[in-house]
């Protein structure tokens, strides 16, 4: 089975319906499923029961919360040997992590904190991204953060400080399309330019999702509403440029009516078929060391 089209993140709230629709085949336009291995390793009980469940019927992507690889800790080598095991027994084609530290002194965040983006930051990203690469056994790809605050020592944008780490590390992009839209929406740029700088060509995942107006002009990124029009805009745009790259929906609170849910699913299916082939490039871009 091949990550491809459209796929939605595996919530716990949805695993019971979702299942029941696909062997009512009603939800043919849900083509791969995504999940976060930390909900998953060393667990029992229904939460591998439910992921083996999925897997029999979908293909997978798995997506990071915990690698901190902005962070100036060394990377927990544990962590990497379980997270290894469990890419190898799902049979992912790439795992991705966030352009983030989230681990500072031993102590985790729980949160994805930016570093400033500088010339001296994007080889320190690089450098962590080629270490952990080297401990995984499938490409490592990066994410682009949502942030609300630009951390003092930038010199960069978004677009040039994800291009120069994505280049230096030669890794994959999981381009989050949402996390663009927020950003240029809360600091005054223009998405599109922002994503013009980005290593579009590096892409191998997209992901979209709600967010949330706390003022008129300023929005946080909680993956817990409908998406706008706007992000759909974004998203077609970006699909002209990059081919036709997997998109992710991410949901994780507030779920409506799967009916709801899935209609956003169909509308972004449609937004993929009407994007052009990936022409000249394989699935998963080459990642350092591999």
């Amino acid at each position: 089975m091949t990550v491809q089209g459209v796929g939605l993140g595996l919530r716990y709230a949805l695993v019971d319906e979702l299942l029941e629709r696909e062997a009512a085949g009603r939800v043919p336009a849900i083509r791969w499923l995504e999940c976060h291995p930390e909900n998953y390793m060393r667990r029992g009980g229904r939460w591998p029961k439910n992921l083996q469940r999925c897997r029999e019927r979908w293909p997978f992507a798995t997506h990071g919360l915990a690698m901190s690889l902005g962070g100036v800790d060394p990377l927990d080598t544990r962590y990497l040997a379980t997270l290894s095991t469990f890419l190898r027994d799902l049979e992912v084609p790439w795992h991705s992590d966030h352009l983030c530290f989230s681990v500072a002194h031993g102590a985790a965040s729980h949160d994805l904190l930016p570093m400033p983006w500088n010339e001296e930051t994007v080889a320190h990203f690089a450098a962590r991204i080629r270490e952990a690469q080297n401990r995984v056994p499938v490409p490592l790809a990066v994410e682009n953060i949502s942030y609300y605050v630009k951390p003092p020592g930038s010199t960069l944008d978004d677009g040039d400080f994800v291009n120069g780490v994505v280049r230096e590390a030669g890794c994959p992009l999981m381009l989050d399309v949402n996390n663009v839209y927020v950003n240029a929406r809360n600091h005054g740029e223009d998405p599109r330019v922002i994503l013009g700088k980005m290593p579009l060509d590096r892409v191998v995942q997209i992901h979209v999702a709600g967010h949330y107006y706390e003022e008129p002009d300023f929005i946080i990124d909680t993956h817990a509403e409908p998406l706008v029009d706007e992000v759909y805009d974004l998203l077609a745009w970006t699909l002209e440029r990059t081919g036709k790259v997997p998109i992710l929906l991410e949901r994780d609170d507030d779920f409506p009516p799967f009916d709801e849910l899935y209609a956003e699913v169909e509308r972004l299916d449609r937004i993929w078929r009407a994007a052009p082939e990936r022409a000249g490039r394989s699935q998963t871009p080459g990642a350092a060391g591999r």
